[in-house]
């Protein structure tokens, strides 16, 4: 397929799987559900010098000399790469987790390298200077990077930069010239990266990128161009505190809409969903607070002392065993690289079939301690630093959203607030199914209550609501610099009067008990006061 240029990555989240669990009684049964996001995600770190860190993951299709990716930037920015593993461990940190305690009786049991020129003063007059001129380049990881500014003055600067990478032999489309011109003629410049000659689409890293700036800011205006509808957006912001949007409005979404059986379901429906009665242009907070709370991204058996024991025995399985757990990590192909391998065997072969390829015991001419050096240098290290890039910022802020190409026409940007408060990722909610032995809790009526207070009713693995029936959004605010939200909608009202039709039909329906023993007791022993009383009446 024919490349499209990525403005700011797509990628896969980090995939969880809950833990099946089957109908318990007692409050001591709880799923957690992490959501799953299908999203472009960046991250940023403000250095209150007037500087910020956006690390971009990147992914895409077709053949590697096809590849290209075009950002606007201010001024020259430091590259460099990072690694996905970072996301990923960050992803796992972060990530909404709806978790669903239930009480249900006894239940029926079921299983289920470029050449710049200089951008110094050279005597040539403004209206002299060439349209394009480079300013920047080089060779960092896997890529080859060239950062260009247009002369401003110019007719369409869209059309004369993408002109000008199409003549340098970066394969770009016409991929919107008209969205690229208002970031050119504000004076903005453009970075693009190439895969260096021979590296395949697997070399791909996240671009790292300081530049100077004042706020945080998404350039989604041209990613319209290749964007499926409601693309998700998911950001980290690092920095004194709170982070918020700055032109986007602020979301609480309705909980009641999001099906707690199955998050994955239907979690991005009502963010889409919350965004869009927000105009299009809205963020959910899903975690916000202290760095020093996300635990360390990398395991204890990840250290250079730990991983020569593997070798002590049997060099041979310990490669084997670092396949199994690191092949798909950054940097993992050039450590083993440095493996003598049999004749006729490459690192492709060792990679797609471990079994396959003869390792012995002791391999020969092995030098173990290039190799741990290797791969501490390129697989674990990046994980370190990134750690530190982490904990220099006081907090954290994760920020998700979801847009359509219609709705890319304001570039979303970030700043602080530390009137705020912390946002914990995990949400919690309470469920009474009303069973029995002959009646699984895939069919029995239910009944959930939410931190809020809101009850929901409904019966099996249904959820009672769709998208549709109840606003997406219980709030939508103004966050600024300081103080609280300013609210600008509040839907609880209309949610709770749609929620209490469920709750009327349950109560015609003889529904709201519990059949545990405990509950059994409750009601019968409500029973018998009510007789008194009207004894005594």
């Amino acid at each position: 397929m024919r490349l499209v240029v990525l403005i700011a990555n797509v990628a896969l989240a980090l995939t969880i799987r809950p833990t099946p669990v089957s109908a318990c009684g007692g409050f001591f049964c709880s799923t957690a559900n992490p959501v799953l996001q299908s999203a472009e995600q960046i991250i940023f770190r403000e250095h209150g010098d007037g500087t910020v860190t956006a690390i971009v993951q990147i992914q895409y299709a077709g053949p590697a000399e096809r590849f290209a990716w075009v950002l606007p930037v201010p001024g020259a920015p430091d590259v460099g790469v990072s690694t996905n593993m970072l996301f990923q461990r960050l992803q796992g940190r972060t990530a909404p987790v709806y978790r669903l305690a239930t009480d249900g009786g006894t239940c029926l049991r079921t299983r289920g390298g470029v050449v710049t020129e200089s951008s110094d003063g050279t005597g040539v007059t403004e209206a002299e200077s060439p349209a394009v001129s480079v300013i920047d380049g080089g060779t960092v990881g896997p890529f080859d990077f060239v950062t260009i500014r247009v002369r401003p003055d110019v007719a369409r600067p869209g059309d004369v930069a993408v002109e000008w990478l199409q003549e340098n032999g970066y394969d770009v489309d016409d991929f919107g010239r008209e969205r690229l011109s208002p970031y050119l003629a504000g004076g903005m410049n453009l970075i693009a990266f190439r895969l260096t000659k021979g590296r395949s689409e697997g070399s791909i890293r996240p671009i790292q990128l300081r530049y100077e700036t004042d706020h945080p800011m998404i350039p989604i205006r041209p990613t319209a161009v290749a964007a499926a509808e409601d693309m998700g957006v998911l950001v980290w912001v690092l920095g004194p505190s709170r982070a918020f949007p700055r032109n986007y409005r602020h979301l609480v979404l309705n909980e009641a809409l999001i099906n707690w059986l199955n998050p994955n379901a239907n979690y991005n429906e009502v963010v889409s969903a919350a965004a869009d009665e927000a105009g299009g242009h809205g963020f959910v907070t899903e975690m916000a607070g202290p760095t020093g709370e996300l635990g360390p991204l990398l395991n204890s058996n990840e250290s250079l002392e730990e991983l020569r024991m593997r070798f002590v025995r049997n060099e041979g399985a310990a490669i084997r065993n670092l396949i199994l757990n690191y092949q798909d990590w950054d940097g993992f192909r050039d450590a083993l690289a440095t493996v003598p391998l049999p004749a006729g065997t490459t690192v492709d072969d060792l990679l797609a079939c471990s079994d396959c390829v003869e390792l012995a015991d002791d391999i020969p001419d092995f030098e173990l301690d290039d190799f741990l050096v290797t791969l501490d240098r390129e697989v674990f290290g990046p994980i370190r630093d990134g750690e530190a890039f982490l904990r220099e910022a006081p907090w954290i802020t994760r920020l998700y959203t979801t847009l359509s190409a219609s709705e890319m026409d304001v570039d979303p940007t970030f700043d602080f607030n530390a009137d705020l408060p912390a946002v914990s990722n995990f949400h919690d909610a309470e469920r009474v199914v009303r069973c029995d032995r002959d009646r699984g809790i895939g069919s029995a009526p239910w009944r959930i209550r939410l931190s809020t207070g809101q009850q929901i009713y409904g019966a099996g693995l249904d959820w009672p609501y769709q998208v549709g029936d109840l606003p997406a959004a219980q709030r939508i605010e103004q966050l600024q610099a300081a103080g609280p939200p300013v609210v600008t909608a509040d839907r609880r009202d209309e949610i709770d009067a749609v929620l209490a039709t469920g709750l009327r039909a349950e109560s015609l329906a003889g529904g709201g008990a519990c059949s545990t023993s405990a509950g059994n007791h409750a009601w019968a022993a409500l029973l018998f006061l009510v007789v008194v009383w009207r004894r005594r009446v």
